[in-house]
């Protein structure tokens, strides 16, 4: 579903990311870690047509992508954002955030799909004409997420989803992605700078640093610390150290 092969990002005189390299089979998931400044971020905005001052090649179930997308790709594509108070519209009800994508592409029958939204994200109907500063951490990340879902994408991108979140939400929200995944055969692109949280989600992972992806690796090969890159290990044993202290 997603092939990106030799991207190169540069920003003036910063080479952001150096040459990276991956592929994601259509329902799977895949998950970029790294340490701030690593370069994962700066991919996922690349593919998702945010950042389109790159190099090299990407495609989308097989066709190639131009640096400008036309208006299909946004209804194929859609992201999650870290902050869902940030990507939320303050003076938009919630009615208003899942109603503006059907109307963006077309889609009609409005009322039910919002209704349907809500629910398939465990929202109450009575969410609908809130406001965010009115829910939760976590229900305003659910409003995000089935804003996402409104225009029926392929592809969803996952920008440190629950990083903004507290920890007894964040597993919630996890397995909420993880149920949708299976239930609409969705293919996840994820970039996090927690282990734990990309493990919990994708079966590969891509390890940053310093621009280059320097490592891919299975999660079950991360956790058993079958590694091979000297900043996974790093990576993984701050990872571990973290899980100890909590």
């Amino acid at each position: 579903m997603i092939e990106i092969e030799a991207l190169h990002v540069r920003f003036d005189d910063v080479h952001a990311v150096r040459g990276v390299s991956f592929a994601v089979a259509r329902g799977a998931s895949f998950g970029i870690v790294g340490e701030s400044g690593s370069g994962k971020s700066t991919v996922l905005r690349a593919f998702s047509g945010l950042n389109p001052d790159w190099t090299g090649r990407m495609s989308l179930a097989g066709t190639p992508l131009a640096p400008r997308r036309e208006k299909q790709f946004f209804r194929r594509v859609q992201m999650v954002f870290q902050d869902p108070y940030g990507s939320l519209h303050p003076r938009q009800t919630v009615d208003r955030a899942l109603s503006e994508p059907l109307l963006v592409h077309g889609i009609g029958d409005i009322e039910t799909r919002v209704l349907r939204g809500l629910a398939e994200v465990a929202l109450p109907a009575s969410v609908r004409f809130r406001y965010p500063h009115q829910l939760s951490g976590g229900q305003r990340q659910r409003v995000a997420i089935a804003r996402a879902l409104m225009a029926e994408p392929e592809v969803m991108l996952l920008d440190e989803p629950t990083s903004a979140l507290d920890v007894s939400v964040q597993a919630e929200v996890l397995n909420l992605l993880v149920d949708l995944q299976q239930r609409r055969g969705l293919t996840y692109l994820m970039v996090s700078h927690n282990l734990a949280v990309v493990a919990h989600l994708c079966a590969m992972i891509g390890v940053m640093q310093e621009g280059e992806m320097v490592e891919q690796i299975s999660a079950d090969d991360l956790r058993l610390g079958r590694t091979v890159h000297p900043h996974t290990a790093a990576l993984r044993a701050l990872s571990t150290e973290l899980e100890e202290v909590q």
